[in-house]
């Protein structure tokens, strides 16, 4: 990768491999680099394009334990269709693009892990530690971290837990997984919406159950949902599952009650419930920035924080006129990077180049 002297030209280093972190709560050595990044989502991946062009290195760190955010946590297999030139893809695939694209650059991740203490350290730079013990410094702290740490909402359903990842599932990852299942799925919003129409020609059965006859997803998905009830592919129930049976883990039915306030059985092996996810900003809310409503304000000039050196993109900023869409985190980072590069190279020059014509970025990218 070319570095750059402090008259702004290039220096001839060799690329890092793209590497994911084994950190264990032993290895406490403190490590260097030119940017943490917090969350490894669709932003926090274009982050490391955007810096890498600027010849920053990064690491990543995310409490996932893979790269993709929410679209690989929440809708892998769900598609995107408001990515600039990109008609549809899904949330898997959109990663597997940016994971491609930042391969140049030798990122290096940290999943499985949360940020849990940032302060400075004597040189002036920023050391963050996470829950493993893990420890960074970089002058550069990027939070990409979406709405913070998604958590799933569960039902109040008595033993619950004694099915989780067995029969009980608050994601779907693989639809091929459920494949042949009698598939029981609770919730009226988007989500519950689409997986009932996405996983019935999958299932074995599948039915979808709602506590009213009034759903907050969208009216098409609606439409869909009640034409294929009416045509005798799945069941519709109005209630609430008041209890699960089965044996060690495995689910062979749940008991539902329903608007007239009685009980009925329903034979299934596999309930998903679509309740929504709460999102905790966690560690984050203790960095000691400026906070509006549990997200961060930044300005629209270079996307920097409170504080001088930490830079907030995506979902987890706040700022007039902000919209929460992939493509706005996108810009985000581009003009973070523009500023992390004064950080990171004091006193060199920025020289602003398109990919398009400049060799040296495609000798970076390895297009030329």
């Amino acid at each position: 990768m070319d570095r750059l002297s402090a008259d702004g030209l290039p220096l001839d280093v060799s690329d890092p491999p793209m590497t994911e972190s084994t950190d264990t709560a032993d290895s406490t050595p403190v490590q260097s680099t030119d940017v943490i990044i917090i969350g490894a989502g669709p932003v926090g991946l274009f982050a490391v394009f955007e810096l890498g062009l600027l010849d920053m290195k990064a690491h990543l760190i995310d409490i996932l334990d893979r790269p993709g955010g929410q679209c690989t946590e929440l809708y892998p297999e769900k598609p995107i269709y408001d990515i600039p030139a990109v008609p549809v893809c899904t949330g898997q695939e959109l990663t597997d693009k940016l994971l491609e694209q930042i391969k140049p650059f030798g990122p290096t991740f940290h999943f499985g892990q949360m940020a849990e203490k940032l302060e400075k350290a004597a040189d002036g730079k920023w050391r963050l530690t996470t829950d493993l013990g893990t420890v960074l410094e970089a002058p550069v702290v990027v939070i990409a971290a979406g709405g913070g740490t998604f958590v799933p909402k569960k039902p109040p359903i008595p033993g619950i837990e004694a099915y989780e990842g067995t029969s009980v599932f608050y994601a779907v990852r693989q639809m091929e997984a459920f494949r042949g299942k009698n598939i029981l799925i609770a919730g009226g919003g988007d989500s519950a919406l689409d997986w009932t129409l996405n996983l019935q020609p999958l299932a074995n059965t599948i039915a979808l159950v709602h506590r009213r006859d009034d759903f907050r997803a969208a009216p098409a998905s609606v439409n869909a949902m009640r034409a294929l009830v009416a045509e005798g592919k799945m069941d519709l129930h109005i209630g609430q599952v008041t209890a699960l049976q089965g044996e060690n883990g495995r689910l062979t039915g749940v008991t539902m009650k329903m608007a007239d306030k009685t009980e009925q059985r329903w034979d299934c092996d596999t309930l998903l419930p679509f309740f929504g996810l709460t999102m905790k900003l966690g560690p984050v809310a203790e960095f000691g920035l400026d906070l509006h409503e549990n997200l961060i304000p930044v300005d629209t000039e270079k996307f920097e924080t409170s504080t001088g050196g930490i830079f907030a993109i995506g979902d987890i900023n706040w700022y007039p006129g902000k919209l929460k869409l992939i493509l706005s985190g996108f810009h985000e980072a581009a003009l973070m990077a523009q500023q992390a590069f004064r950080y990171v190279f004091p006193g060199a020059k920025l020289r602003f180049q398109y990919t398009t014509s400049s060799t040296s970025l495609q000798k970076k990218l390895g297009v030329s």
